[in-house]
């Protein structure tokens, strides 16, 4: 039998230290039967950047932007060496990847120390019992205006079936709306109590109008993993005189229905297939905001390999404001109860609808000026970052960081407080969580560590009686939602997770002022099987300074 630790010479440079880490892996691998490895080294830089014709200054990944794509297989170890030679302190996100039994990896400030300037430090990833289409971001201030993302692609192992050929191709198309502002001076604005403005343009990979391409060849068929890197707009996109089968959505083979534009809103990825069956030629690839007055609109292109044709006229258009045409495409992305997912068993296996909801936990938006200053909230309950991480004082009992329980499981019509909230869970409880909206504008929200059966959405205010249109049998689960102005949404989860979870809205100015919380799932049997324990490489910061994690095995 063959053993191999997969990686490429781009993923990593290799030092002898690393030569030995990989031959002790290797070795482990060998004798354990391990996952396979794949090992990144990646420098963060700040560097010029010029997405929309002008000079920034921008998050560079080893000099690139956006960020090296991360390739990996179903229950592939990550081990992924972050190198800060930033000015300011930095953390990397992964949206979407569950961090089995190890919120330890999060990258958000409530569960790890940023890495200081000049300092670096290895994330260590299990992709476990995953597959699908995910990114990575910067989570610490207003980094994430400023670059540093990048694409995850997991592929399902070799013997597991997919539910559609292999395609020619995968490119990964990541879309964002795009300030020419810095990421400091957005930061300013936020700290002064203002909004933000208008965000100036679109970029498709970090390019602006016509500079993404994408190479197909006639009668191929193409996947494109899409995902929505922005601040704030949902966007549409579109592929002049082709249409978009639609085959998974955040890690779940869907239904394959076929669209002539998505809808892709802030946080969301998803994957289409496209087969170049029109005449050799370049065509659009339009992207556009929606639900925003003006439209801002930019382009990339699907070039056909012998085109001696470039695009011309204007773009394809593509819905505004049509909030009910929004809302049944988003009823329509169903799952394939029949295809595999990252196991060999069918994705229908798991009667979520059969299943019963132990507690429901309403959670309503809230906008408010505190002494004259813009801030958000959820259930009145406006956050506010503690000096310590918050899984950092729960190891350690740390008092005074943060309050559990501080946030209510439904709207209290209370006045806009601050608080370092946590929500308290049972481990394996199934819980039902309803987003409430009633302000006039589409909001998108993420919960770390799991995915959620999208059971129900609809306009007007919920009540008990929305159950009775639930979807039990084929709901989508999927780590980021949207939720329509004036309406709710609804989703089922199974707490199976132990953590520290980040629960926040995907716009980005809003979490930064107070529109996210933490829930603590908890087990009080402390056990490998249920969570790991601090990484011998944890960073200590704040109150946690000077702790011990668990000693390093030679």
């Amino acid at each position: 039998m063959q053993f191999s630790i997969p990686f490429s010479p781009k993923d990593m440079s290799v030092s002898s230290g690393a030569l030995v880490l990989l031959c002790c892996s290797w070795f482990s691998l060998f004798v354990n039967g391990e996952s396979p490895y794949r090992f990144f080294d990646w420098n963060v830089t700040f560097g010029d950047i010029y997405p929309l014709g002008v000079r920034q200054r921008g998050i560079l990944i080893n000099g690139q932007f956006p960020g090296p794509d991360i390739y990996s297989v179903t229950n592939d170890n990550l081990v992924i060496n972050v190198h800060n030679s930033l000015t300011e302190p930095f953390l990397i996100s992964w949206n979407g990847v569950q961090q089995r039994k190890n919120s330890w990896e999060d990258g958000v400030y409530g569960t790890n120390c940023p890495i200081p300037p000049g300092k670096n430090f290895t994330y260590n990833i299990q992709v476990k019992d995953q597959i699908g289409s995910f990114f990575y971001f910067p989570s610490l201030v207003f980094h994430k205006a400023a670059g540093g993302f990048g694409g995850i692609r997991i592929l399902s192992r070799p013997l597991i079936p997919v539910p559609f050929p292999e395609p020619a191709a995968d490119y990964t198309v990541l879309i964002g709306d795009w300030y020419r502002a810095s990421h400091t001076d957005l930061k300013a604005r936020l700290d002064r109590g203002k909004r933000l403005p208008f965000p100036d343009g679109i970029l498709v990979n970090g390019r602006g109008p016509n500079a993404a391409s994408f190479t197909v060849v006639s009668g191929k068929t193409y996947r494109l993993r899409i995902s929505n890197v922005g601040l704030q707009n949902s966007l549409n996109i579109r592929i002049e005189g082709h249409r978009m089968k639609l085959v998974e959505v955040e890690g779940i083979h869907t239904l394959q229905n076929t669209y002539s534009s998505l809808d892709v809103h802030v946080g969301q990825s998803l994957s289409v297939l496209v087969t170049a069956d029109q005449p050799s030629r370049d065509y659009y690839v339009a992207v556009s905001t929606r639900f925003t007055a003006p439209i801002l609109t930019t382009t990339a292109v699907l070039h056909y390999s012998d085109s001696r044709q470039p695009v011309s006229g204007p773009p394809p258009g593509g819905p505004t404001n049509q909030i009910g045409w929004s809302l049944n495409q988003a009823r329509s992305f169903r799952t394939n109860l029949t295809a595999s997912g990252p196991r060999p068993n069918p994705q229908g296996s798991y009667h979520y609808g059969l299943i019963n909801v132990t507690r429901t936990i309403r959670l309503a938006s809230s906008a408010r000026l505190v002494n004259r200053k813009q801030r958000y909230a959820v259930n009145s309950m406006s956050f506010v970052e503690a000096d310590t991480p918050l899984k950092l004082a729960d190891l350690y009992n740390i008092s005074g960081v943060f309050r559990l329980g501080s946030i209510a499981d439904n709207p209290t019509g209370a006045a806009l407080h601050l608080d370092t909230s946590v929500m308290p869970a049972d481990f394996r409880s199934f819980v039902e969580i309803v987003f409430e909206n009633y302000e006039s504008i589409v909001q998108s929200w993420h919960l770390d560590g799991y995915n959620v059966f999208v059971v129900g959405m609809d306009g007007g205010k919920w009540s008990g009686a929305s159950r009775k249109e639930y979807n039990l049998n084929d709901a989508l689960p999927r780590c980021t939602v949207q939720v329509y102005p004036r309406s709710w949404t609804a989703v089922y989860v199974a707490l199976d997770n132990v953590g520290m979870w980040n629960l926040r809205s995907e716009f980005w100015a809003r979490r930064y002022l107070g529109q996210q919380f933490y829930i603590r799932v908890y087990s009080p049997v402390h056990s490998v099987r249920d969570e790991l324990p601090i990484p011998a490489n944890a960073l200590l910061c704040g109150r946690a300074a000077g702790r011990h994690t668990r000693a390093i095995k030679a």
